[in-house]
């Protein structure tokens, strides 16, 4: 058990923390670096204290700070959020070896899933498929790789082992590209991961991304709590998301969701996590495992009414989870947009002061934003400002409610990326359902074309 939590982490996930923490009675210190005192969480936290200047680096991703300033405040636990140092097995121990609790997996189980190959190789163990690929790491020996490729099959993606966030992929369609393709990717893997290891898989052409949420505790309680649907993705970063996915049946999405269940029993995971999954044809295969809470987890809470973020806290306290599988009861619709500080046709980022903030309200709309009026965005992090998560009883019902959302939102001072929010909810492949992942980066290519050609 713990009294207090050291949130090792910035923006609306950490004002989502911080509301968590409330509910449990638990007390809340703020790291935060030079850049963010004025945040709305540091400002709510019972205790805020400054881990370094701006960049990630001296600051959210200072492992030593951060230990430093868990050990001056007394906190009895750090949540890393999503991000940073989230997936960090190194810094999971480190917590851990200073008799402090980490809200999260194990660091065996990070590691383990952060590896993409040991993942894969765990789940094919665990009897959840995966797409078709190389058994391990490519070697360093040039005509095995090509003799790998030929029996994995092109067209085929040259992927980092510890890779993640869209970087470290390649797409290899002729056999005369593979070696090069390779030798890029490592370096790339090398610079991003520190890691230069890289495997290969089929490339599937048009497949829809689906994941899964689960939670499980220390005593042998695993659960899953729905899919969701993020294949509106531009390079490989999830744009909008929800829940359930149009299309597939519920046989299917339970089925799935039960082996991924039996996964996490039989690898002794612990916390929140969410297995990714391509989808085609109708069949699923494993890609990777997030051992962390999402980005999107507001769309699993609107239409499972399990709050996640309190489940965490929970089972890190040592507790068992407060819901059993068969409580667990999907209903209605919820859709999530991702509101970034950017420009919606260059997607550059747009720092600099809210002169205005108006989030929407109303039925079935809940907002996930750290934003004020005046509030200086800096240009040392990701994007994101706010999330809009729509719910309704049906899919066109969320996604009408969404769609007033977008057209109530004012953000003035700087540029976001609302209006492309806005024409992609009206397109014709979207309200329909079942896009894959190709889709809008397919659109936005075709509309520039269109535009360029006027």
């Amino acid at each position: 058990m713990f009294d207090s939590v050291l949130i090792a982490n910035r923006g609306e996930i950490a004002l989502r923390i911080l509301r968590a923490c409330r509910q449990l009675g638990v007390k809340v210190i703020a790291a935060h670096s030079e850049a963010d005192a004025s945040l709305r969480h540091v400002q709510l936290a019972d205790q805020a204290v400054c881990i370094g200047p701006a960049p990630a680096r001296a600051s959210y991703l200072n492992t030593a700070e951060l230990l430093l300033a868990a050990r001056l405040t007394g906190a009895g636990a750090i949540h890393p959020g999503y991000g940073f140092l989230s997936e960090n097995g190194d810094f999971a121990e480190a917590v851990e070896n200073e008799g402090l609790v980490f809200i999260g997996p194990s660091a065996d189980s990070i590691r383990r899933m952060g590896d993409k190959v040991r993942a894969k190789q765990a789940m094919q163990e665990a009897g959840v498929p995966c797409v078709p690929g190389s058994d391990g790491t490519l070697p360093n020996d040039d005509e095995e790789i090509v003799r790998i490729a030929q029996r994995v099959g092109y067209p085929l993606i040259v992927k980092a082992a510890g890779g993640g966030g869209g970087k470290g992929m390649r797409v290899v369609r002729y056999a005369d590209e593979l070696l090069a393709a390779v030798y890029l990717t490592k370096q790339e893997a090398d610079r991003a991961f520190d890691n230069p290891a890289v495997y290969i898989e089929r490339f599937l052409e048009n497949p829809r991304h689906v994941e899964i949420q689960i939670l499980a505790d220390q005593f042998g309680n695993a659960i899953w709590l729905g899919e969701r649907d993020c294949s509106l993705q531009r390079r490989h970063q999830k744009v909008i998301e929800e829940s359930p996915a149009p299309g597939i049946s519920r046989e299917a999405i339970a089925e799935i969701g039960r082996r991924c269940v039996e996964a996490c029993l039989r690898i002794g995971y612990r916390g929140a996590g969410t297995f990714e999954f391509l989808y085609e044809g109708g069949e699923f295969a494993f890609i990777e495992m997030n051992t962390r809470v999402q980005v999107e987890h507001p769309v699993t809470e609107l239409t499972c009414g399990v709050d996640i973020v309190v489940e965490q806290l929970r089972i890190a306290m040592g507790m068992p989870l407060s819901v059993r599988q068969e409580d667990v009861t999907l209903r209605g619709h919820a859709i999530e947009c991702r509101i970034n500080a950017e420009n919606a046709r260059t997607f550059m980022p747009s720092p600099g002061k809210v002169t205005t903030w108006l989030p929407p309200g109303g039925a079935g709309i809940r907002v996930e934003s750290h934003m004020y009026a005046g509030y200086e965005i800096p240009p040392h992090y990701d994007s994101l400002i706010a999330k809009v998560i729509s719910f309704g009883d049906y899919r066109e019902q969320a996604m009408a409610r969404m769609r007033q959302a977008l057209s109530e939102i004012v953000i003035e001072g700087v540029e976001s990326n609302v209006p492309l929010h806005k024409d992609v909810l009206q397109l014709p492949e979207v309200i329909a359902g079942g896009f894959t992942i190709h889709f809008l980066e397919r659109w936005i290519s075709d509309r520039e074309a269109e535009e360029a050609g006027q």
